[in-house]
């Protein structure tokens, strides 16, 4: 069994290593264990797996969200957003780089990727903040961590891979990502509050800032928030109501988006045919990964490396505490090299069994899985994130990373709390389904 297991992760970092597509590195080492170490023929595996990988009710939510994003990211949103968060953040310490946390938490709740928000946002925030003289390291840090929740505030592209590939209920994991979501969002902003109270700068500036605008011009630029905040209210209380199913709702998300973008006057026909075709190609790349995932799960199964490797881990008597932070140690070295989507479906494929043993709910493995994603998209040397901020600051890497060092710490901690405490995970799931 170990010879097995090393061979199999040898061949998996060879393949990937190698420049090979994601999709053809699961497919090419799940080909490898069934052919030499199983009687099985691999190829009616593949053909089987990757037909009944390639539909299902539940998949097709995800090219709708994946569209609606895509729409709204071509939309002009992030520039309403700055508009009508800005003004009310005049009097908290860190004042504008706020907009940056919340500013992400919106757009990522609508777009459910987090380079597009990490992109979208920043290209609006970071010129402003810089122009106004805010702090360009903290101005960093909070777009590159804030951005991240696009893969756990709901509507999540990710949560939807994982749900379907583990069989757990999608409207139950959007639940679930909604309590840690605004936890981390909650402790980013105490971060900043505190960081610029220490620094003695009540509004964490370092030059003069704009007069504070008259109420009646707050509203007005609150007004432009408000689509946004229907769209995402529509589909989140759609959802958790019953009245709609994951995939309806982002039928109407996505027909809700062009309406949207219209209204805000950036929508016409190369817009809708650019955010089709990248909402073509993103969702392709996915389904591609996941039946690759599929076929790997089988010949995981098949070999029987999941099972021995549950029994060998359970044989060493490690706590769940314990088997948690070897996890996320692993999870974090894996997340250097591949991005969340191909990270959380190979953890799915190999390391279920195990983590079925040890008794976590899979629903809260869910959001403890898509957590540590987050943290690989700002950590050396595959952070996506850090390669969009690198793109629209010219910085190096090393600085960037330094700048968002104590949001990963953050992070960390946000892992710790949902250990100790689960309900801030599974408390609305439980209230919302009984």
């Amino acid at each position: 069994m170990l010879l097995l297991s090393l061979i199999t992760l040898v061949t998996l970092f060879a393949l990937l290593g190698s420049g090979v597509w994601v999709a053809f590195a699961l497919m090419g080492t799940a080909w490898i264990a069934l052919a030499f170490f199983s009687p099985f023929d691999p190829n009616p595996i593949l053909a089987s797996d990757f037909w009944g990988a390639s539909y299902g009710w539940d998949l097709t939510a995800l090219p709708m969200f994946i569209w609606m994003g895509e729409i709204l990211f071509r939309s002009g949103l992030a520039d309403n957003m700055f508009r009508g968060l800005s003004p009310w953040l005049n009097r908290l310490p860190g004042r504008l780089l706020h907009t940056n946390i919340i500013g992400s938490g919106l757009f990522a709740a609508v777009c459910g990727s987090s380079a597009a928000t990490c992109a979208t946002v920043g290209k609006m925030t970071l010129p402003e903040l810089e122009r106004r003289g805010y702090d360009s390291h903290m101005a960093i840090g909070t777009l590159a961590s804030a951005s991240t929740l696009g893969l756990l505030i709901p509507p999540s592209i990710v949560l939807i891979v994982y749900g379907v590939v583990t069989e757990q209920s999608i409207s139950r994991l959007f639940m679930a990502g909604i309590g840690p979501g605004l936890m981390i969002l909650a402790l980013f902003m105490s971060y900043l509050v505190l960081w610029a109270l220490i620094k003695g700068r009540r509004d964490g500036l370092t030059g003069a800032d704009e007069a504070d605008m008259p109420l009646s011009q707050k509203l007005r630029n609150t007004l432009a928030l408000m689509p946004i905040l229907l769209l995402i209210g529509g589909i989140i209380a759609s959802i958790y109501a019953g009245l709609a199913s994951p995939t309806e709702a982002a039928a109407v998300g996505v027909t809700l988006s062009i309406v949207i973008a219209r209204i805000n006057g950036h929508f016409d026909r190369q817009i809708f045919a650019d955010s089709l075709f990248a909402a073509v190609r993103t969702a392709c790349m996915i389904a591609f990964i996941i039946a690759g995932a599929s076929f790997l799960t089988s010949a995981m199964g098949f070999t029987q490396v999941p099972m021995r490797l549950a029994q060998a881990i359970g044989d060493m008597g490690l706590s769940p505490t314990q088997l948690l932070v070897a996890l996320t140690l692993l999870l974090l070295v894996m997340g250097c090299f591949l991005d969340g989507i191909s990270l959380i479906l190979l953890v799915t494929s190999i390391i279920m069994p195990v983590i079925s043993a040890a008794g976590f709910d899979l629903i809260w493995f869910g959001i403890y899985l898509v957590i540590v994603v987050e943290m690989s998209q700002i950590t050396p040397p595959v952070g996506f994130n850090l390669f969009v901020i690198q793109s629209l600051t010219g910085k190096d890497i090393l600085t960037i990373t330094r700048a968002t060092l104590p949001f990963f710490l953050l992070m960390l901690l946000a892992i710790a709390l949902m250990h100790l405490f689960p309900a801030i995970a599974l408390y609305l799931p439980r209230v919302m389904t009984g």
